[in-house]
Protein backbone atom coordinates (compact mmCIF):
# COMPACT_ATOMS: atom_id res chain seq x y z
CA UNK A 1 0.00 0.00 0.00
CA UNK A 2 0.71 3.66 -0.27
CA UNK A 3 -0.29 6.64 1.24
CA UNK A 4 -0.34 10.67 1.43
CA UNK A 5 -0.29 12.68 4.36
CA UNK A 6 -0.61 9.47 6.75
CA UNK A 7 -3.88 8.91 4.44
CA UNK A 8 -3.00 4.77 3.52
CA UNK A 9 -3.88 4.32 -0.48
CA UNK A 10 -3.89 1.34 -2.85
CA UNK A 11 -0.79 1.38 -5.35
CA UNK A 12 -3.54 2.04 -8.01
CA UNK A 13 -5.51 5.06 -8.46
CA UNK A 14 -7.83 6.38 -11.27
CA UNK A 15 -7.05 9.47 -13.46
CA UNK A 16 -10.31 10.49 -14.62
CA UNK A 17 -8.94 13.23 -17.57
CA UNK A 18 -10.61 10.97 -20.20
CA UNK A 19 -13.98 10.75 -19.11
CA UNK A 20 -14.05 14.34 -19.84
CA UNK A 21 -10.77 15.35 -22.25
CA UNK A 22 -8.04 14.94 -24.28
CA UNK A 23 -8.53 11.64 -25.75
CA UNK A 24 -11.62 12.78 -28.78
CA UNK A 25 -14.99 12.34 -28.00
CA UNK A 26 -15.58 11.64 -23.98
CA UNK A 27 -18.02 9.21 -23.52
CA UNK A 28 -21.68 9.39 -22.60
CA UNK A 29 -21.77 11.17 -18.37
CA UNK A 30 -24.11 7.99 -17.87
CA UNK A 31 -21.26 5.73 -18.85
CA UNK A 32 -19.07 7.79 -16.49
CA UNK A 33 -20.83 7.86 -13.87
CA UNK A 34 -21.32 4.11 -14.08
CA UNK A 35 -17.76 3.56 -14.74
CA UNK A 36 -16.69 5.64 -11.57
CA UNK A 37 -19.33 3.69 -9.06
CA UNK A 38 -17.68 0.45 -10.23
CA UNK A 39 -14.55 2.12 -9.69
CA UNK A 40 -15.24 2.46 -5.88
CA UNK A 41 -16.91 -0.86 -5.71
CA UNK A 42 -13.68 -2.38 -6.82
CA UNK A 43 -11.75 -0.57 -4.68
CA UNK A 44 -10.30 2.11 -6.04
CA UNK A 45 -9.86 4.73 -2.94
CA UNK A 46 -8.16 7.95 -4.43
CA UNK A 47 -9.93 9.77 -8.10
CA UNK A 48 -8.01 12.09 -9.39
CA UNK A 49 -9.57 15.30 -11.48
CA UNK A 50 -8.38 19.01 -12.24
CA UNK A 51 -10.01 22.46 -13.19
CA UNK A 52 -8.35 21.36 -16.51
CA UNK A 53 -10.31 18.74 -17.29
CA UNK A 54 -13.36 19.56 -19.75
CA UNK A 55 -12.74 22.73 -18.25
CA UNK A 56 -14.29 22.53 -15.22
CA UNK A 57 -16.56 19.10 -16.44
CA UNK A 58 -14.72 16.49 -15.15
CA UNK A 59 -15.19 18.08 -11.57
CA UNK A 60 -18.98 18.13 -12.09
CA UNK A 61 -18.78 14.71 -12.84
CA UNK A 62 -16.85 13.67 -10.08
CA UNK A 63 -20.05 15.32 -7.58
CA UNK A 64 -22.91 14.49 -9.69
CA UNK A 65 -21.72 10.54 -10.24
CA UNK A 66 -19.53 9.61 -6.75
CA UNK A 67 -20.52 12.61 -4.44
CA UNK A 68 -22.71 10.85 -2.57
CA UNK A 69 -19.86 7.86 -1.46
CA UNK A 70 -17.65 11.24 -0.78
CA UNK A 71 -16.40 9.48 2.48
CA UNK A 72 -15.04 6.06 0.33
CA UNK A 73 -12.39 8.21 -1.90
CA UNK A 74 -9.33 10.27 -1.40
CA UNK A 75 -10.11 13.27 -4.19
CA UNK A 76 -7.38 14.91 -5.76
CA UNK A 77 -7.74 17.88 -8.24
CA UNK A 78 -5.19 20.49 -9.69
CA UNK A 79 -4.87 24.38 -10.21
CA UNK A 80 -3.03 26.48 -12.22
CA UNK A 81 -3.89 25.27 -15.57
CA UNK A 82 -7.63 25.76 -16.34
CA UNK A 83 -9.89 27.70 -19.30
CA UNK A 84 -9.07 31.19 -19.80
CA UNK A 85 -10.63 34.71 -20.59
CA UNK A 86 -10.06 33.70 -24.07
CA UNK A 87 -11.70 29.98 -23.74
CA UNK A 88 -7.95 28.77 -24.64
CA UNK A 89 -5.97 26.68 -21.91
CA UNK A 90 -3.75 29.16 -19.13
CA UNK A 91 -1.15 28.77 -16.92
CA UNK A 92 -1.34 31.04 -14.36
CA UNK A 93 0.36 30.61 -10.93
CA UNK A 94 -0.34 34.16 -9.15
CA UNK A 95 -2.13 33.39 -5.74
CA UNK A 96 -5.23 35.26 -6.47
CA UNK A 97 -5.92 32.74 -9.78
CA UNK A 98 -5.43 29.51 -7.28
CA UNK A 99 -7.67 31.12 -4.90
CA UNK A 100 -10.05 31.65 -7.07
CA UNK A 101 -9.45 28.09 -8.96
CA UNK A 102 -9.82 26.68 -5.46
CA UNK A 103 -13.04 28.09 -5.01
CA UNK A 104 -14.70 27.01 -8.38
CA UNK A 105 -13.65 23.73 -7.85
CA UNK A 106 -14.46 23.15 -4.21
CA UNK A 107 -18.27 24.35 -5.60
CA UNK A 108 -18.05 22.17 -8.82
CA UNK A 109 -16.58 19.15 -6.58
CA UNK A 110 -19.91 19.66 -3.99
CA UNK A 111 -17.41 19.34 -1.28
CA UNK A 112 -15.61 21.53 1.45
CA UNK A 113 -11.99 20.22 1.40
CA UNK A 114 -10.36 18.84 -1.04
CA UNK A 115 -7.80 16.03 0.28
CA UNK A 116 -4.60 16.50 -2.20
CA UNK A 117 -4.31 19.80 -4.42
CA UNK A 118 -1.49 19.58 -6.56
CA UNK A 119 -0.10 23.08 -8.54
CA UNK A 120 -0.88 21.90 -11.84
CA UNK A 121 1.94 23.29 -13.80
CA UNK A 122 4.35 26.09 -12.26
CA UNK A 123 3.97 29.26 -13.89
CA UNK A 124 7.35 30.48 -14.21
CA UNK A 125 6.38 33.90 -14.64
CA UNK A 126 5.66 33.41 -10.97
CA UNK A 127 8.29 32.51 -8.27
CA UNK A 128 6.94 28.59 -7.00
CA UNK A 129 7.56 30.16 -3.21
CA UNK A 130 4.71 32.52 -4.45
CA UNK A 131 2.53 29.90 -6.09
CA UNK A 132 3.34 27.08 -2.83
CA UNK A 133 2.62 30.09 -0.43
CA UNK A 134 -0.97 31.08 -1.27
CA UNK A 135 -1.80 26.99 -1.20
CA UNK A 136 -0.76 26.68 2.05
CA UNK A 137 -2.72 29.40 3.29
CA UNK A 138 -5.27 27.52 2.09
CA UNK A 139 -4.51 24.71 3.91
CA UNK A 140 -4.96 26.41 7.31
CA UNK A 141 -8.10 27.59 5.96
CA UNK A 142 -9.22 24.23 5.77
CA UNK A 143 -9.87 24.22 1.99
CA UNK A 144 -7.23 21.86 0.89
CA UNK A 145 -5.40 18.99 3.22
CA UNK A 146 -2.47 18.58 1.67
CA UNK A 147 -0.24 20.02 -1.13
CA UNK A 148 1.03 18.63 -4.60
CA UNK A 149 3.22 19.29 -7.88
CA UNK A 150 3.24 18.02 -10.83
CA UNK A 151 5.78 17.88 -13.66
CA UNK A 152 8.14 19.59 -12.08
CA UNK A 153 11.88 19.47 -11.14
CA UNK A 154 14.00 18.00 -8.20
CA UNK A 155 15.60 21.58 -7.60
CA UNK A 156 11.99 23.20 -7.91
CA UNK A 157 10.28 20.72 -5.48
CA UNK A 158 12.96 21.17 -3.05
CA UNK A 159 12.01 25.24 -3.37
CA UNK A 160 8.77 24.09 -3.09
CA UNK A 161 8.84 21.94 0.39
CA UNK A 162 10.99 24.80 1.85
CA UNK A 163 7.49 26.72 1.76
CA UNK A 164 5.20 24.15 2.40
CA UNK A 165 4.97 19.96 3.01
CA UNK A 166 5.00 18.64 -0.79
CA UNK A 167 2.57 15.49 0.07
CA UNK A 168 2.73 14.13 -3.41
CA UNK A 169 4.76 14.83 -6.55
CA UNK A 170 2.92 13.67 -10.13
CA UNK A 171 4.84 13.25 -13.58
CA UNK A 172 4.92 11.37 -16.52
CA UNK A 173 6.36 7.69 -15.67
CA UNK A 174 6.18 4.56 -17.88
CA UNK A 175 8.53 1.87 -19.46
CA UNK A 176 8.76 4.92 -22.11
CA UNK A 177 8.76 8.07 -20.36
CA UNK A 178 11.66 7.47 -17.58
CA UNK A 179 12.65 11.00 -16.28
CA UNK A 180 11.49 11.08 -13.07
CA UNK A 181 14.65 8.55 -12.06
CA UNK A 182 16.94 11.30 -13.23
CA UNK A 183 16.07 13.18 -9.89
CA UNK A 184 12.45 13.61 -8.99
CA UNK A 185 12.14 9.58 -7.52
CA UNK A 186 15.25 10.33 -5.14
CA UNK A 187 14.14 13.60 -4.01
CA UNK A 188 10.78 12.50 -3.59
CA UNK A 189 12.23 9.78 -1.30
CA UNK A 190 14.44 12.10 0.29
CA UNK A 191 11.17 14.82 1.37
CA UNK A 192 8.62 11.78 2.06
CA UNK A 193 6.08 12.77 -0.29
CA UNK A 194 4.34 10.14 -2.50
CA UNK A 195 5.11 9.71 -6.33
CA UNK A 196 2.16 9.63 -8.03
CA UNK A 197 2.82 8.21 -11.91
CA UNK A 198 0.19 9.37 -14.85
CA UNK A 199 0.20 7.52 -18.07
CA UNK A 200 1.76 4.52 -16.44
CA UNK A 201 0.66 2.65 -19.66
CA UNK A 202 2.52 5.10 -22.50
CA UNK A 203 -0.83 6.73 -22.70
CA UNK A 204 -1.98 3.72 -24.29
CA UNK A 205 0.89 2.57 -26.57
CA UNK A 206 2.08 0.01 -23.91
CA UNK A 207 -1.10 -1.65 -23.62
CA UNK A 208 -0.35 -3.37 -27.29
CA UNK A 209 -3.91 -2.21 -28.37
CA UNK A 210 -2.66 0.72 -30.21
CA UNK A 211 -1.75 -0.55 -33.88
CA UNK A 212 -1.67 2.83 -35.57
CA UNK A 213 -1.48 6.73 -34.92
CA UNK A 214 -4.68 7.63 -36.74
CA UNK A 215 -6.41 8.87 -34.13
CA UNK A 216 -9.93 11.25 -33.86
CA UNK A 217 -9.96 14.93 -34.08
CA UNK A 218 -9.20 15.99 -30.53
CA UNK A 219 -6.66 13.43 -29.37
CA UNK A 220 -3.80 14.80 -27.42
CA UNK A 221 -1.73 12.47 -28.90
CA UNK A 222 -1.91 13.99 -32.46
CA UNK A 223 0.28 16.37 -31.37
CA UNK A 224 2.86 14.29 -29.22
CA UNK A 225 6.25 13.52 -31.29
CA UNK A 226 5.74 10.00 -30.07
CA UNK A 227 2.86 9.20 -32.17
CA UNK A 228 3.71 11.27 -35.50
CA UNK A 229 4.38 9.40 -38.47
CA UNK A 230 8.36 10.22 -38.01
CA UNK A 231 8.37 8.16 -34.63
CA UNK A 232 5.35 6.39 -34.59
CA UNK A 233 6.34 2.83 -36.26
CA UNK A 234 10.18 3.18 -34.54
CA UNK A 235 7.95 3.12 -30.99
CA UNK A 236 5.53 0.19 -32.40
CA UNK A 237 8.50 -2.18 -33.34
CA UNK A 238 9.76 -1.51 -29.32
CA UNK A 239 6.10 -2.44 -27.80
CA UNK A 240 5.98 -6.04 -30.34
CA UNK A 241 9.06 -6.77 -28.36
CA UNK A 242 7.24 -5.67 -24.90
CA UNK A 243 4.73 -8.29 -25.94
CA UNK A 244 7.38 -11.10 -26.07
CA UNK A 245 7.84 -10.70 -22.06
CA UNK A 246 4.32 -11.56 -21.55
CA UNK A 247 4.50 -15.14 -21.17
CA UNK A 248 7.22 -14.85 -18.59
CA UNK A 249 5.19 -12.77 -16.70
CA UNK A 250 2.24 -14.72 -16.68
CA UNK A 251 4.58 -18.13 -15.30
CA UNK A 252 5.83 -15.88 -12.95
CA UNK A 253 2.47 -14.61 -11.29
CA UNK A 254 1.50 -18.29 -11.65
CA UNK A 255 -0.66 -18.04 -14.78
CA UNK A 256 -0.05 -20.77 -17.47
CA UNK A 257 -1.88 -21.17 -21.33
CA UNK A 258 -4.42 -24.20 -19.86
CA UNK A 259 -5.17 -21.77 -16.47
CA UNK A 260 -8.48 -22.39 -15.31
CA UNK A 261 -8.77 -19.30 -13.40
CA UNK A 262 -9.70 -17.10 -16.37
CA UNK A 263 -7.60 -14.86 -18.60
CA UNK A 264 -4.17 -14.31 -18.23
CA UNK A 265 -2.06 -10.98 -17.29
CA UNK A 266 -2.33 -7.94 -20.14
CA UNK A 267 0.13 -5.88 -21.39
CA UNK A 268 -1.29 -3.24 -19.61
CA UNK A 269 -0.82 -4.73 -16.29
CA UNK A 270 2.31 -5.62 -16.64
CA UNK A 271 3.45 -1.74 -17.73
CA UNK A 272 1.63 -1.06 -14.13
CA UNK A 273 3.81 -3.91 -12.45
CA UNK A 274 6.87 -2.45 -14.18
CA UNK A 275 6.34 1.29 -12.39
CA UNK A 276 5.01 0.30 -9.28
CA UNK A 277 8.25 -1.50 -8.83
CA UNK A 278 10.40 0.72 -10.47
CA UNK A 279 8.99 3.13 -7.68
CA UNK A 280 8.53 1.51 -4.57
CA UNK A 281 5.88 3.14 -2.33
CA UNK A 282 4.74 5.15 -5.57
CA UNK A 283 0.87 5.03 -7.05
CA UNK A 284 0.00 4.38 -10.35
CA UNK A 285 -2.69 6.27 -12.13
CA UNK A 286 -4.26 5.36 -15.04
CA UNK A 287 -7.15 6.33 -16.59
CA UNK A 288 -9.62 4.53 -18.55
CA UNK A 289 -13.23 4.69 -20.46
CA UNK A 290 -13.44 1.02 -20.48
CA UNK A 291 -14.97 -1.19 -16.94
CA UNK A 292 -12.89 -4.02 -18.22
CA UNK A 293 -9.70 -2.24 -18.55
CA UNK A 294 -11.08 -0.86 -15.14
CA UNK A 295 -10.51 -3.97 -13.48
CA UNK A 296 -7.85 -5.29 -15.18
CA UNK A 297 -5.63 -1.82 -14.43
CA UNK A 298 -6.60 -2.84 -10.46
CA UNK A 299 -5.89 -6.25 -10.33
CA UNK A 300 -2.28 -5.22 -11.65
CA UNK A 301 -1.32 -4.13 -8.25
CA UNK A 302 -1.85 -8.19 -7.35
CA UNK A 303 1.12 -9.31 -9.95
CA UNK A 304 4.74 -8.68 -9.28
CA UNK A 305 8.11 -8.26 -11.52
CA UNK A 306 11.16 -10.39 -10.49
CA UNK A 307 14.20 -8.45 -10.66
CA UNK A 308 15.72 -10.50 -13.64
CA UNK A 309 11.93 -9.90 -15.71
CA UNK A 310 13.05 -6.18 -14.78
CA UNK A 311 16.46 -6.41 -16.32
CA UNK A 312 14.93 -8.19 -19.54
CA UNK A 313 12.20 -5.50 -19.93
CA UNK A 314 14.82 -2.44 -19.33
CA UNK A 315 17.16 -4.10 -22.31
CA UNK A 316 13.95 -4.36 -24.91
CA UNK A 317 12.89 -0.30 -23.98
CA UNK A 318 15.71 1.61 -22.63
CA UNK A 319 15.61 5.12 -22.64
CA UNK A 320 17.85 6.02 -25.25
CA UNK A 321 15.68 3.84 -27.77
CA UNK A 322 12.60 5.96 -27.71
CA UNK A 323 11.75 7.85 -30.91
CA UNK A 324 10.46 11.19 -30.60
CA UNK A 325 9.95 13.52 -26.90
CA UNK A 326 6.93 13.55 -24.65
CA UNK A 327 5.76 16.89 -25.84
CA UNK A 328 5.58 19.06 -28.64
CA UNK A 329 8.37 22.08 -28.20
CA UNK A 330 5.68 24.49 -27.21
CA UNK A 331 4.02 22.47 -24.52
CA UNK A 332 7.48 21.19 -23.74
CA UNK A 333 8.29 24.79 -22.74
CA UNK A 334 5.48 25.03 -20.05
CA UNK A 335 6.79 22.10 -17.92
CA UNK A 336 10.30 22.25 -15.57
CA UNK A 337 11.14 18.83 -15.68
CA UNK A 338 14.89 16.79 -15.88
CA UNK A 339 15.23 15.74 -19.62
CA UNK A 340 17.66 13.23 -21.13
Amino acid sequence: MASIGGQTLAPVALGCMNLSHAYGTPPQKLDGIKLLNQALDLGYNMLDTAALYGFGANESLLAEAVGHRRHEFFLASKCGMFKGPDGKRAIDGRPETIRKTCEDSLQRLNTDVIDLYYLHRWDKSVPIEESIGELSRLVEEGKIKHIGLSEVSANTIAKANAVHKIAAVQSEYSLWSRNPEIAVIEQCQKIDATFVSFSPVGRGMLTGEVKDNQFVAGDIRLAMPRFSDEHFESNLSLVRQFESVLPLFAEENGFSINDNRGSTPTLAQLALAWTLKKAPNSIALPGTTSLQHLEDNWKAQQLSVSNELLRVIDDIIPQNKIAGGRYNAATQREINTEEF
